[in-house]
């Protein structure tokens, strides 16, 4: 196989949409489908199934990523390696990253680390919505920065960076999405999204809760296993995700409303990393994480998420400082 049909398969197997592939590949879309149908005919069968309306991986397609992709992510770290030590880089931190808004922090700490510790590189992954923890523990990931709250025995964590409201993402044509705001109890009218995969029963339940503050059950809608399949759900009105308010910014998309919470306990980010592997490097990052988010809340509020277009539907400023700025 070749790297860039290798490359290509696993950016399309995560995006599950040819154009943002092809933007990531800085490559056109029909290059994209080339190397797909070429290692599809390598391979002898096909390894997406592809409609006017979506991708999907088929069987075979999700087998084949299962077995590339830790094979993928250990050559990536020897090629990073090695590239860190003909630069001089003593050594180099593999960051994890939820989403949008904890990429921004991991961006900003690189930035601040490449001026302050010039002998430690950073090398940035995106933590896979339906294993938010695994690739931690299996050493692929020094540390990440993840929603809290994270109860896991094997991983500590660090003080809380920063926090956003939540909104509720819905179907533009269900009566909720006309609505200024919602409340938890509304959420017994409507179907949540579930997350499908190795996720704990808390972080489901912070996701997706069963039950309404008042007792009454909340429905569960289809599975999911990453933002762009949920959003897609949504858009058809096949339920709703609760979901933190800079998804309105990052994904705004025909279809689908976001509706801001009245009364939704907002998100928390912080520092995730295995127990007992709180290394130098690790609590160097740790320092300038804090003071990249401290930095993101002081600015003006719209401001803290960069290039952030004016809040949809009068969502709330999304980020606002947390509550214990010191180690």
């Amino acid at each position: 196989m070749e790297r860039d049909e290798l490359e290509c398969f696993l950016l399309l197997a995560e995006e599950l949409h040819f154009g943002r592939t092809a933007e990531r590949m800085r490559l056109s879309r029909a290059r994209v489908s080339q190397l797909v149908q070429r290692l599809e005919r390598r391979v002898g069968a096909p390894l997406f199934i592809r409609t006017s309306r979506r991708v999907a991986l088929s069987s075979l397609g999700r087998q084949l990523r299962a077995d590339l992709e830790p094979h993928h992510r250990a050559i990536e770290a020897a090629l990073a390696r090695a590239a860190a030590t003909a630069r001089g880089v003593d050594t180099v931190l593999h960051a994890g990253f939820s989403n949008p808004l904890t990429g921004e922090i991991v961006m900003k700490t690189t930035e601040a680390l490449r001026v302050s510790h010039p002998g430690l590189a950073v090398e940035i992954c995106e933590v896979p919505l339906a294993d938010p923890y695994g690739q931690l523990r299996k050493g692929e990931f020094d540390l990440q920065i993840a929603e809290l709250p994270v109860r896991e025995a094997d991983l500590d964590e660090g003080p809380t960076l920063l926090t956003e409201e939540r909104v509720l993402a819905i179907g533009s044509v269900h009566p909720l999405a006309a609505r200024p705001s919602v409340s938890l109890e509304d959420l017994a009218g409507v179907p949540l999204l579930t997350v499908v995969g190795n996720v704990p029963g808390y972080w489901l339940e912070h996701h997706a809760p069963a039950r309404t503050p008042s007792g009454r059950p909340i429905a569960r809608g289809p599975g999911m296993t990453n933002m762009q399949e949920a959003l897609m759900l949504v858009a058809a009105g096949k339920g709703a995700l609760l979901t933190p308010a800079h998804t309105a910014l990052y994904h705004a998309r025909p279809g689908v409303a976001y509706v801001p919470f009245t009364d939704a306990e907002p998100t928390g980010y912080g520092l995730v990393w295995r127990a007992g592997h709180s290394t130098g490097a690790v609590q160097a990052f740790a320092r300038a994480a804090r003071e990249a988010a401290g930095a993101m809340t002081r600015q003006a509020p719209r401001a803290a998420v960069p290039g952030a277009a004016p809040t949809p539907r009068g969502l709330p400023d999304p980020v606002v400082p947390a509550p214990h700025p010191h180690v």
